[in-house]
């Protein structure tokens, strides 16, 4: 875990491999890349589950489990809200990850049900503090990169909660975190300051270049599910012209 720690703290952000399967990671570590991360949503696609912990845990385990013995480089697992709502039980969740060789997890305070609801402030930061609290009387070491979704739910106050957030996910464990869905430089540089961990941020439109991000003191950058889709897009795209065609000329050359 230490490396991956280290990873945090380089001049130029961390660009990390958002990866679904063992192909992915393997072509991931191939260009150079310096982390993987899974992509919950690609994986619950490949899956055929919907995005939002349909998906059984001890499917994403297997899948972890592929990804890991296939790369090298380290690997962080999103793990969403935790496939549970009891600390001890998300705890051994993270901790079975552990043992495929995974060094970092990211965790949501949002949930999935009806809809995609923000967690109270102050309900996740009991149940972040209660994780940490079982996986240190465990011996378990791993990087949590805890998401804050203030931008991702489109909050009106969503700079401000966002900071109240990361101060309080700092004090209770967390040792990243992400904001998905941030863009515009003064939001950046305003939760950067707010707090002393690495900041996450995931590529979006509008998202500033990876230099001005090095600037604003950014640390890490995601994927997400980007590649994923790009790649089932251009698929369609390639399936669509042979039926059309009645050739296979667009996979052949």
């Amino acid at each position: 875990m230490q490396k991956f720690k280290e990873l945090h703290q380089q001049t130029k952000p961390l660009l990390l491999g958002n990866v679904w399967d063992a192909a992915s990671a393997k072509c991931v570590q191939q260009v150079g890349y310096q982390a993987l991360g899974t992509s919950s949503a690609a994986i619950a696609s490949v899956l055929g589950y919907e995005d939002g912990e349909q998906i059984p845990f001890s499917e994403l385990a297997y899948m972890v489990e592929r990804i890991g013995t296939s790369s090298l480089l380290p690997l962080t697992v999103d793990i969403e809200a935790g496939f549970n709502r009891n600390p001890e039980i998300i705890a051994d969740h993270i901790q079975q990850l552990t043992k495929f060789g995974v060094v970092g997890i990211n965790i949501e305070d949002s949930r999935v049900e009806v809809s995609r609801t923000l967690v109270s402030s102050e309900e996740f930061t009991r149940l972040l503090s209660a994780i940490c609290f079982h996986l240190q009387k465990r011996q378990v070491e791993v990087f949590i990169n805890v998401r804050c979704d203030t931008f991702l739910l489109g909050l009106d106050n969503a700079v401000e909660e966002a900071i109240k957030r990361a101060q309080s996910y700092e004090r209770s464990g967390a040792d990243g975190l992400f904001f998905p869905c941030i863009t515009r430089v003064d939001d950046i540089r305003a939760v950067v300051a707010a707090t002393s961990l690495p900041i996450n941020v995931m590529l979006m439109p509008g998202l500033p270049n990876f230099d001005v991000l090095g600037g604003l003191g950014v640390k890490r950058i995601s994927m997400g599910s980007l590649a994923h889709e790009a790649i089932y897009t251009d698929l369609g795209r390639q399936l669509l012209e042979i039926k059309e065609r009645g050739a296979c000329v667009s996979l052949l050359t």
